[in-house]
């Protein structure tokens, strides 16, 4: 296969046997097209103008590196990446869910980790939505150069102004949750509830939680002992502009997940230029170092959505790019001034530095400047409902179950 520079660079995500369709990105995706939104794994397509495919045969066709998904029993991405390898394509691996309690669920299983094992040190790298996920990958590939192993967040179309979902200051009212797990003890959706109704109690901010578990979460949230109208409930799934455009009309997202996952809660805030507070995913970490729960306790993050909800309004007033580390997690990709070329080429070219530094049979390249993004500024929640079926980015099927 030809060696890729930074200015051609295209990457094609494979998620063998999965049920997202086929996509290509060679063009920008708005908020209003039938497809997958450019974020999460498709995001990494998106930024390159590279492909989304389930059909490793279609995937082979693009001529171009792959980054191939590991899910289910492993079974099917371990014969993608002996076909892939066979016919000469360059090919990184990660798992489909990397937060930590999912990549210990996935592997606990002796044939599952087998194959995993096997498949990270045959596949000329590794990309890592998290920096634990990359720290599990150099441990798996002890025999390999820690090199082969790059943590690359996940990238969000930040200056892309179809993707600015803001909505006046004076539109924004309330609390929402990011969380909606009851039964998954890292995500620590209970304590939020409590944080949210302290803050509910010291600001008279209402509070907004999605419950897609029908009676049984609906009773635990009773026992909360809300005031009337001061608890909405979201119980039904939302395409996901419709669910960005939930979450912009309210002052702070909340959390307290501590599953060290990419971070999607945090990049649908940026999305709609709201802050987010005491998560520890990879983008919380990134963008929003100053309220993330890293490190927090409880306490802390309820001191830091107290501080975080007064500053709200300036913080979404300012553009993305300006926000502590979002130049890491942009299309845009890099803090430069070089003009005449997209965000989208040079988030390619960012993207083609460290992956082609991840895999062996790449060439080293080193990261060109990024041009400015246009001015966000139209919100699509003021135009017409959307009709993409991905809630919170996850694919059509799965629109109500994010967090990752």
């Amino acid at each position: 296969m030809a060696s890729h520079g930074a200015d051609d660079f295209r990457l094609t995500v494979l998620n063998p046997g999965g049920r997202d369709p086929e996509q290509h990105f060679r063009d920008a995706a708005g908020p209003a097209a039938q497809v997958h939104p450019p974020v999460n794994f498709h995001g990494y397509a998106a930024c390159t103008r590279g492909f989304f495919h389930h059909d490793t045969q279609r995937a082979i066709a693009e001529a171009t590196p792959v980054l191939l998904l590991l899910r289910g029993d492993l079974r099917t991405s371990e014969r993608a990446l002996i076909e892939l390898k066979k016919r000469g394509r360059t090919v990184a691996v990660s798992l489909k869910e990397t937060g930590l309690h999912q990549i210990a669920q996935q592997l606990r299983d002796r044939a599952r980790l087998s194959r995993f094992m096997k498949i990270v040190a045959r596949a000329d790298g590794c990309i890592a939505t998290t920096p634990e996920a990359a720290e599990i990958y150099q441990r798996a590939r002890w025999k390999r150069d820690p090199a082969t192993v790059a943590f690359i967040p996940t990238a969000y179309p930040l200056e892309d102004r179809q993707w600015n979902f803001s909505v006046p200051p004076n539109e924004q009212s309330g609390i929402f949750l990011g969380t909606r797990e009851w039964d998954v003890p890292s995500r620590n959706h209970f304590a939020a509830l409590l944080v949210a109704r302290q803050l509910f109690e010291a600001t008279g901010e209402p509070v907004t939680v999605v419950n897609l578990d029908g009676r049984r979460a609906g009773r635990l949230l009773a026992e909360l002992k809300f005031p009337d109208a001061k608890l909405r409930v979201i119980e039904k799934r939302k395409p996901y502009a419709d669910y960005l455009c939930e979450i912009a009309r309210h002052k702070i997202v909340l959390q307290l997940d501590r599953s060290r996952v990419p971070g999607q809660v945090a990049g649908d805030a940026l999305l709609c230029r709201t802050a987010c507070v005491g998560g520890d995913g990879a983008i919380e970490r990134i963008a929003f170092p100053q309220s993330c729960g890293a490190g927090r306790t409880i306490d802390e993050g309820y001191a830091a959505a107290t501080s975080r909800r007064e500053a709200a309004q300036r913080i979404r007033q300012r553009c993305p790019s300006s926000l502590a580390g979002s130049s890491a997690i942009s299309f845009k990709a890099t803090p430069s001034n070089r003009s005449g070329s997209s965000p989208c080429s040079d988030a390619r070219k960012v993207f083609a530095k460290h992956s082609l530094a991840c895999c062996r049979n790449f060439e080293r390249h080193s990261a060109s400047q990024s041009a400015n993004g246009p001015r966000v500024e139209a919100s699509p929640c003021n135009n017409s409902p959307r009709q993409i079926d991905a809630a919170s980015g996850a694919s059509p099927r799965e629109s109500a179950e994010r967090n990752s």
